[in-house]
């Protein structure tokens, strides 16, 4: 098979979506990868990097396009690239199309294969392609945060960890999934108070075991919601529906009471947002909007600021499903792997995850009426 790997175009994004290693293991298989001129340079690696690993360098876009399989992206195609899809094309990459829908109507229309890292599921639950980004994501909500609560950023001016007598400030994670998980650590390990709001009985009870009771938790209800959100300094959105839009938990009547100053971070952005507040995606280069003096960020890409380490992890947990796909082909990949068939979003010409459907609006077809 014959992989293509063209250098990303979104606002600011860094990464890539094969290391030059990743290459040498999908060519040690016998297929053949192309890269785009450059790719790889925001994430550290040069163009001799893939060269000197026997990947083909391309210095056009389209033709990667055009000559490929499978595409491997990291963020969902962008309106420039969509002329590029063709029927029966495989893209393996982040679609979160429950909020695009504009995207799924170009790839059904083109009848594209597209394979969502973030649908990935595995019998227990987990979301094995997403959980290094999330993980990232997590982390840096926090180091984002503190940042734009500085005054000069707009904030309140307070430090998450205050100083010997003065408070510390108050972190609410909605959430206590990987994102949620990942964003108490760092916030607990900068001395803020920190309280996580969950559904899940279980995981309230695992959080307590796994932080020591350092943390509060609360269950997630409009009430509890409320009251958090008021007392917040920062608040993170954290929460994750597979394939599905984020639920909007927090109003802008919850918002409005909130402390001039104060900071939302929304890391669900790239599903919708789970902040009703969060209206627009932001980029990396004008990055937060202000809406009742408080400051929100909405940046969809955020693991696109540390592309070095984000590349790496995207590429440790990709590569087994993407050697799957070039070795065993579509049909007899996801009939082996099931979890790699909970990936597949769009089908010759149909939706085929349910979650992505019903977001959409538009109908659900079993992959299997279709083969």
């Amino acid at each position: 098979m014959v992989i293509g790997v063209p250098k990303e175009i979104k606002n600011n994004e860094n990464r890539v979506a094969l290391t030059p290693g990743g290459a040498t293991m999908l060519m040690m298989a016998g297929h053949q990868v192309l890269v785009e001129a450059g790719a790889g340079a925001g994430s550290g690696f040069s163009d001799e990097d893939y060269a000197m690993e026997g990947a083909i360098l391309i210095a056009d876009a389209a033709e990667v396009w055009a000559r490929s399989d499978m595409i491997m992206k990291v963020k969902e195609p962008l309106p420039a690239e969509y002329g590029y899809f063709r029927e029966g094309q495989l893209l393996f990459t982040y679609l979160h199309l429950a909020a695009a829908g504009d995207l799924a109507e170009h790839l059904l229309n083109k009848k594209v294969t597209g394979i969502a890292y973030e649908t990935i599921q595995q019998p227990n639950g987990s979301l094995p392609l997403l959980t290094p980004m999330s993980e990232v994501a997590g982390r840096m909500s926090v180091q984002i945060g503190a940042h734009f609560l500085e005054k000069f950023y707009g904030g309140r001016g307070i430090l998450l960890g205050g100083v010997p007598g003065v408070p510390s400030a108050n972190v609410v994670i909605l959430g206590g999934g990987i994102v949620g998980t990942n964003a108490a650590k760092m916030a607990l390990g900068l001395g803020a108070n920190v309280a996580i709001i969950e559904r899940s009985a279980e995981r309230m009870r695992a959080l307590d075991d796994i932080f020591g009771g350092q943390l509060n938790t609360l269950m997630s209800n409009p009430f509890n919601i409320a009251r958090a959100v008021a007392k917040a300094d920062l608040l993170i959105g954290a929460v994750l529906i597979p394939g599905a839009r984020a639920p909007r938990l927090v109003t802008e009547a919850m918002v409005k009471t909130m402390k001039p100053g104060a900071v939302i971070v929304d890391v669900a952005v790239d599903q919708g947002g789970s902040i009703e507040t969060i209206d627009r995606v932001t980029t990396h280069s004008n990055p937060t909007y202000e809406t009742h003096g408080v400051l929100h960020y909405a940046v969809a890409n955020m693991p696109g600021a540390v592309p070095r380490t984000s590349t790496l992890a995207l590429t440790n947990v990709t590569l087994p499903y993407a050697l799957e796909l070039a070795s065993k082909g579509l049909t007899e990949a996801i009939t082996a792997n099931y979890a790699l068939q909970l990936g597949v979003n769009t089908y010759k010409g149909s939706v085929t995850h349910p979650a992505v459907a019903e977001a959409l609006g538009m109908p659900y077809v079993k992959l299997s009426d279709l083969s």
